[in-house]
């Protein structure tokens, strides 16, 4: 199975999301993982929301630092528009999304950016 990194500063939106949304579309092809670089230590409450909405508890996942993580070659490791190039991340492949941090974003706008994520999840499992 191919092994894929998400990655935004805090750990607490966007990538958790995004791992969320491999987990769902990409089971049994892939093994993903998230963290940030400077980790809030919590998943937003927003976050958590915008997920049960479709079934699924973000409430399971941890926010955790880029030196919580496997030390593995990913295949894929994607940041999230952040400005976050992890150069001691070992990847085959980069990319970055460049998507706003929701954080601050009311509910519509929010799940605006979880379904733009989730697009870009599917569109990369097309390609593991």
């Amino acid at each position: 199975m191919k092994k894929v990194l998400f990655v935004c500063v805090e750990n607490s939106n966007r990538s958790q999301m995004a791992e969320a949304f491999a987990k769902i579309h990409g089971k049994g092809k892939v093994e993903a993982y998230s963290s940030g670089s400077k980790p809030s230590g919590i998943i937003n409450p927003k976050a958590i929301a915008a997920m049960k909405e479709l079934g699924y508890d973000l409430t399971k996942h941890d926010s955790k630092s880029l030196d919580q993580i496997p030390q593995i070659n990913y295949d894929y490791a994607i940041t999230m528009g952040c400005g976050d190039e992890c150069p001691f991340v070992k990847a085959e492949h980069r990319d970055d999304w460049k998507l706003d941090d929701p954080k601050h974003m009311d509910v519509v706008e929010f799940n605006k950016v979880r379904d733009e994520i989730e697009r870009r999840v599917k569109e990369l499992l097309k390609n593991v």
